[in-house]
């Protein structure tokens, strides 16, 4: 049985990833910072180890004992990934790492782009998502069998311990509050997007059969922000009203980088590079999901 160390355990796509792991007949070791996490984890079969990302001994010491290594826990830690570089080198072991594709987000404020879908790295990304993607290009340039996967808007409910992604509870929670679906200014921004399930698959087939330096976007599908909050308007029984906020009341609810990146901009990639190695997703409604997961 081989054996991978995971960061981010205790996350939504490292919760999910670890499952489909475990499913597939793999040890995962996941790193835990609160003790608390420990029975949950052990429970579904993941062998806690004791830590934070700051622990680059533990990192470092996890990464030799395991056969491969995915970090989830975080897009924008470079000290995380420097770790994991540095005592992984020489070994020929996989490393996957998880990015976002906010790296290839715009400053729209809810305006639709026409852009083409980007395949790969961005060659020149918003200032504000330069540090990411130095960190995806020093995985790719890295002496080993490295991957990075760049997930899209994620829904579903995960499989590991927590159940909730990000960007569409946002958006839920708004119109709750609201009493009608929320978008920002024209609401026709588009985002790529990909079912939970599916991005699990990915990770897996990544790791037993992914070439050295493989990027993959996770994407199924694109919807605009405004058929989101339609959806989820309807969903909550507010029978599909919406309205916008402004950019401004976006980054006070959300912060600067959730309202701008997260739910303002356009993020529309294609994973033909995910395709091409025989990822095959089956989820492909995001707008149903939305409305069943208020019906469960």
């Amino acid at each position: 049985m081989k054996t991978v160390f995971m960061t981010g355990v205790t996350g939504y796509i490292g919760g999910a990833v670890a499952a489909r792991l475990l499913k597939a007949g793999y040890r995962v070791n996941g790193l835990a910072r609160n003790e608390k996490d420990f029975p949950a984890l052990t429970a579904v079969g993941i062998q806690p180890v004791a830590g934070s990302l700051d622990d680059e001994a533990i990192i470092a010491r996890e990464a030799v004992i395991a056969d491969a290594v995915i970090n989830t826990a975080s897009a924008d830690n470079p000290y995380v990934v420097a770790t994991i570089l540095e005592a992984l080198a020489g070994t020929g072991k996989k490393f996957i790492h998880t990015s976002g594709s906010s790296i290839a987000g715009d400053k729209a404020k809810g305006a639709y782009a026409n852009i083409e879908p980007l395949t790969f790295i961005p060659k020149k990304p918003r200032l504000e998502k330069a540090a990411r993607v130095a960190i995806d290009r020093a995985v790719l340039a890295g002496e080993g069998h490295y991957s990075v996967i760049c997930p899209t808007m994620i829904y579903g409910t995960g499989t590991g311990i927590k159940k909730d992604s990000a960007q569409v509870p946002m958006l839920t929670e708004a119109a709750r509050e609201a009493g009608h679906g929320v978008y920002i200014g024209a609401g026709e921004n588009r985002w790529s997007n990909v079912h939970i399930e599916d991005l699990a698959n990915l990770y897996l087939l990544t790791l037993e059969h992914a070439p050295s330096g493989s990027f993959y976007y996770a994407e199924n599908g694109m919807l605009s922000l405004k058929e989101i909050a339609t959806a989820i308007s309807k969903s909550l029984g507010f029978g599909g009203k919406t309205a916008s906020i402004t950019i401004e009341e976006a980054v006070r609810r959300w912060g600067i980088e959730g309202a701008q990146f997260g739910l303002g901009s356009n993020s529309i990639v294609s994973a033909v590079a995910a395709r091409s190695l025989g990822w095959l997703p089956v989820h492909n409604n995001l707008l149903s999901t939305i409305v069943q997961s208020e019906r469960d």
